[in-house]
């Protein structure tokens, strides 16, 4: 419908025609609502995109539950693998595109966008294409009969992503629903929903079957938990907060018992040890909290220095951050942009000024930037204790304490003292002190010697309450299957 496409362009004069209409059975509709997507840069409008209620979920549900039992089952793994490569051709090629409309809608610097974002869902559908037609069972040894097993689709899958990294995590969840020979309902984040339907429009002139993915808007209490709880919907993949991950489990449970992976929150700790290459640590220090805006579930928010360099990493660090550029996400040398949204910048604010009544010091920032959007200056608190609430609560902003430890055990009792578990650093040379420390920490990841480097064919998720399954690498491909168990007598008596 082209009623459905809003024209508009950059502050630097990028043209685009951003498509705003619910993505269903290969075309888009208008939904029974609409919301408001704001830039976050400047707080002012993009467009109003539509928005799924239940009736919608189950038209999209309903497609992909057609597309399953008709055409894509029916379609060879090397065909489905085809459409992947294909859709990871169209990415390439409207990369710029695809990253203009991913820093307008969410924030993130455009270099970021062109080089990491729109480059990463390209790179994992790629990977999990090769996988399509590795997807297979054994045979097993039984005595008098033959026994195989066989990797078979789930059914219907619902990804929801979040707001964070909306087009790579499109791509950690189509990619390994797609290979396994699913098919899918995304529900995008109603802050940034703008690229995953350029990914729509692509999707369709990759030449997938209708049906086979389908991507709405909406409500996570709306559009998110309809989804959760739909009887024909045989999975949910959620990547978001853990409170919001507790619903959908909930809802996946009081329903019929899907298959759930989530992707939650955390709390990381980032340990440097006194023997580290300070300036090393520094970078990745920097990149482990503030890459984003801070706004990564991962991110490297308690850095605990051994006391003997504390002071010295102190200021480096504070050199180090003072000398990045915060401002115009359009801009090519723009680190840091604006938080996503007025919501997202008043929560990190209030958390600012918990710290400072609760006694912590803000060794730099703690303010707004500028005069419109919401920017957030990058803010370092030291004097901390373990029971502040900046200590032990998620932030999910570019806010980052740093504190003193004296040994190997001091230090692990912090770091190990939270509900969370889903990434942690080590800086040392000392090898076995790294493989010690890593093996003893209690987390999905765990980095050494650098920081929130993930990889397309390495496992990500969490321990404890930073979510439960994996995602990337093959490790991702047990949550979209389903094995099934053919025994064939061959001399058995009854």
């Amino acid at each position: 419908m082209s009623d459905l496409i809003v024209e508009t362009s950059t502050p630097k004069g990028y043209k685009l025609k951003l498509q705003t209409g619910l993505f269903i059975n290969n075309e888009f509709v208008a939904g029974s609502d609409t919301i408001e997507t704001i830039n976050p840069a400047t707080g002012k409008l993009i467009a109003n995109v539509q928005a799924a209620d239940e009736k919608f979920v189950d038209i999209a549900v309903q497609a992909a539950t057609d597309a399953f039992h008709g055409p894509w089952r029916k379609m060879s793994s090397l065909e489905r693998a085809a459409l992947m490569f294909k859709l990871a051709d169209l990415i390439d090629r409207d990369n710029e595109e695809l990253s203009q409309i991913e820093t307008l809608d969410n924030g993130k610097g455009i270099t970021f966008s062109r080089l990491f974002d729109a480059k990463q869902i390209a790179i994992s559908l790629r990977y999990f294409a090769g996988y399509a037609d590795k997807v297979h069972g054994k045979v097993i040894d039984t005595e008098g009969a033959l026994s195989y097993t066989r990797h078979e689709p789930i059914g219907v899958c619902a990804a929801i992503i979040p707001w964070n990294f909306p087009l790579m995590m499109l791509g950690w969840k189509l990619g390994p629903a797609l290979c396994t020979g699913n098919t899918v309902v995304v529900k995008t984040s109603e802050m940034t929903p703008l690229s995953a339907l350029k990914i729509a429009q692509l999707v369709v002139e990759a030449g997938f079957p209708p049906g086979v993915v389908n991507i709405i808007t909406g409500y996570g209490a709306i559009t998110g938990d309809a989804l959760a709880r739909h009887m024909k919907v045989a999975k949910v993949a959620f990547t978001g907060s853990t409170g919001v991950g507790r619903s959908v489990m909930k809802a996946a449970a009081e329903s019929n018992l899907k298959k759930v992976t989530l992707e939650l929150g955390g709390k990381s700790p980032n340990i440097i040890f006194d023997d580290a290459d300070l300036d090393q640590a520094v970078r990745w220090a920097h990149k482990g909290i503030f890459f984003n805006h801070g706004q990564c579930c991962c991110a490297g928010s308690r850095i605990y220095v051994q006391a003997s360099i504390h002071d010295e990493f102190l200021r480096k660090f504070k050199e180090y951050t003072s000398q990045t550029k915060l401002g115009d996400p359009h801009d090519d040398d723009t680190f840091q942009g604006p938080q996503v949204s007025q919501t997202q910048f008043d929560r990190i604010m209030k958390y600012i000024e918990s710290g400072k009544e609760q006694g912590a010091t803000c060794y730099m920032g703690g303010n707004r930037w500028g005069n419109e959007g919401y920017f957030i200056e990058p803010t370092v608190f030291t004097d901390v204790k373990e029971d502040m609430t900046i200590v032990r609560e998620e932030i999910f902003g570019p806010v980052v304490t740093v504190s003193k430890f004296n040994d190997v055990d001091d230090v692990l009792n912090m770091a190990l003292d939270t509900e969370y578990g889903l990434a942690a650093a080590v800086f040392t040379k000392d090898t076995a002190r790294a493989i010690d420390v890593s093996n003893r920490l209690a987390a999905g990841t765990v980095w050494v010697n650098c920081y929130n480097e993930l990889d397309y064919n390495t496992p990500f998720g969490g321990f404890r309450q930073s979510g439960i399954g994996r995602e990337n690498g093959e490790y991702a491909l047990d949550n979209y299957i389903q094995v099934k168990t053919v025994k064939i007598n061959v001399n058995r008596k009854p």
